[in-house]
């Protein structure tokens, strides 16, 4: 049984310890994520301007529109106020700031329909988190930049939380994804060639959970929850923003998540920054994710320039 949590009293001590347990948490827009919002439509808009970011597809070549992104997605994870508007939204929304670690924030596009949805605007089939090395203690924040409908939103699978999967996660290494595959993300434009983590069984994805916030409402839930995103059919792209966070207190004890199927290597922890001075997470603590020292790949996600594409 899931339960899903609308503007929840609870600290951030309890939130965690009922992500971890399968449970979904939205918020009401506030302040900062009203703000970071903003910044992303105003970046988006400048970006595809004259056009409606949201009407742009029905209106470019697919390679052109691919072009815009290429440059827009690592202008927002650069830009020095998104990562303060994410300091603002965690303090608001009862983080302790030198507990909690971030990675950077991410700009998301779904475009409608089969016009591009590969590369730097791919389509997520039904996976976890867990399945590209993320910690089991990981807590994911996703905001619609703009209204969104039910047509267009995230779809979580809640029978699949206790249930394990038979996917292709034994195969897949960050820091090898950080070395090779996340670096050709622009040049996926017509099919994706990157070897990833899918299901490796049918799948029965209803009764599936779509959570319709406004512009800025937010929605947490564990990195270890099977998700995807919905086929678009709303006519228009969507436009999110996601990042990650984790508790150093959790990190340090390994509190989280069961792990019921994930067989991957590497750990995005290297990534984290934390809130209060944006500091990475310690180098000690990250070698205790790793089963043997890593020797090979990248081991932290650079965010690319504002010259390179990003994934």
């Amino acid at each position: 049984m899931s339960t899903i949590y609308f503007d929840s009293p609870y600290t951030d001590e309890e939130r965690r310890q009922r992500l971890y347990n399968g449970q979904l948490f939205v918020y009401s827009a506030c302040p900062s994520s009203v703000s970071l919002c903003a910044l992303a439509r105003e970046m988006s808009e400048e970006a595809f301007a004259p056009l409606d970011p949201r009407d742009a597809q029905h209106n470019l070549p697919v390679e052109e529109y691919a072009a815009i992104l290429a440059k827009l997605k690592p202008a927002f994870i650069h830009h020095p106020r998104a990562k303060q508007y994410i300091q603002g939204m965690l303090r608001e929304l009862g983080c302790d700031l030198d507990k909690v670690y971030l990675d950077v924030p991410r700009l998301r596009t779904m475009t409608h329909g089969e016009y591009f949805k590969v590369g730097l605007a791919y389509a997520f089939h039904p996976h976890r988190d867990t399945w590209y090395s993320a910690p089991f203690c990981q807590i994911n924040w996703w905001l619609p930049v703009y209204d969104i409908d039910a047509n267009s939103a995230l779809a979580f699978h809640p029978r699949y939380w206790s249930q394990p999967v038979r996917n292709g996660s034994s195969s897949y290494n960050y820091y090898e994804w950080n070395a090779t595959s996340r670096k050709i993300a622009a040049q996926q434009i017509k099919t994706d060639t990157r070897i990833q983590p899918h299901p490796e069984e049918p799948l029965e994805l209803e009764p599936q959970v779509r959570l319709v916030s406004k512009v800025g409402g937010v929605t947490l839930f564990s990195g270890a929850q099977l998700h995807s995103t919905v086929p678009n059919t709303s006519g228009r792209t969507r436009f999110s923003i996601d990042f990650r966070t984790v508790h150093i207190d959790d990190v340090e004890a390994k509190r989280g998540a069961a792990n019921i199927d994930s067989a991957c290597t590497g750990t995005t922890l290297r990534d984290f920054l934390r809130g209060s001075d944006f500091v990475r997470l310690a180098e000690e603590i990250a070698l205790l994710y790793d089963d043997e020292p890593p020797t090979r790949g990248e081991l932290i996600f650079q965010a690319p320039s504002l010259d390179q594409p990003v994934r």
